[in-house]
């Protein structure tokens, strides 16, 4: 693994993780409420939704820690948990971003899946937030997946818990669809959150699949997603029943990583001028 922080040159005082050439997360130290990148500021949004106060969230995939930031700001005195596969990541990001001194953000190293079954048992059932942001360099790994790993996941969620994945596919979006009819098995209410041209497999990009053992509070998302920066949209119930056309449910057997972006879409490759690696 090649990890990286570099200034951002187009937004002074933020900056980027570059996973393996892969801008994987963006930081704005000063104010950890500004939200950069669409699909992470689509999933603030739906936090946003949850409840007043704090909250106890549990994090799959560590990247910059933007997401714990940002509850911390938003929601002081959350309680967080964080998985992540690789420890020297994290070093350099708290090395170079310090997370705030008085968060309860806590840190367990090892495969996200693997350490799921390592968590105190005081968790099951009572995480209000679960966000799945698991990449290996620019593509998601197929054990974390399947209908086995969400069946994991949901029981640590409260009966009105949130959950969050990112995905990331193009084209004819077979990996999306997938994964969207995978949830919609495991959870009682799921719905798919994404840029318009990403829903019509027009480019390359995120989805944000959002789901809970109860019925979502979304009704105020399309209006919020269609202002912009650029026209998104909720799909939900019959219309997410279309759009995921029969793809099949994914299986531990049948699971495979997120398919690979076209070299077009990350342009920037390491440089012996970047500093802040691993």
């Amino acid at each position: 693994m090649h990890a990286v922080i570099r200034d951002d040159p187009f937004t002074p005082g933020t900056y980027q993780l570059i996973v393996d050439g892969t801008p994987q997360s963006h930081v704005d130290p000063n104010r950890p409420t500004e939200l950069f990148f669409e699909y992470v500021n689509r999933m603030g949004r739906v936090i946003d939704q949850l409840p007043d106060g704090p909250i106890t969230a549990l994090h799959l995939g560590a990247g910059a820690l933007t997401l714990p930031r940002y509850i911390e700001a938003m929601r002081p005195g959350s309680r967080q948990q964080v998985l992540e596969l690789e420890p020297g990541l994290v070093e350099l990001v708290r090395a170079h971003l310090p997370l705030p001194r008085d968060a309860s953000i806590r840190m367990r190293y090892g495969d996200a899946r693997e350490t799921l079954g390592k968590l105190p048992s005081g968790l099951k059932g009572a995480v209000d937030l679960c966000i799945v942001d698991v990449f290996g360099g620019a593509r998601i790994p197929a054990h974390v997946t399947s209908v086995e790993f969400y069946h994991e996941l949901s029981a640590f969620l409260t009966p009105t818990g949130v959950l969050l994945v990112n995905v990331a596919d193009g084209g004819t979006l077979a990996f999306a669809r997938g994964q969207a009819a995978t949830v919609g098995l495991v959870f009682a209410d799921s719905a798919v959150l994404a840029e318009s041209q990403v829903l019509k497999g027009r480019r390359y990009g995120n989805f944000v699949i959002v789901a809970s053992p109860t019925d979502l509070p979304l009704e105020w998302m399309p209006r919020l997603l269609a202002s912009g920066p650029h026209p998104a949209s909720v799909v939900r119930g019959r219309e997410l029943r279309d759009w995921i056309a029969g793809a099949a449910v994914v299986t531990d057997a049948s699971s495979t990583p997120s398919p690979p972006p076209a070299r077009s879409v990350f342009q920037w490759r390491p440089g012996r001028d970047d500093g802040g690696r691993t």
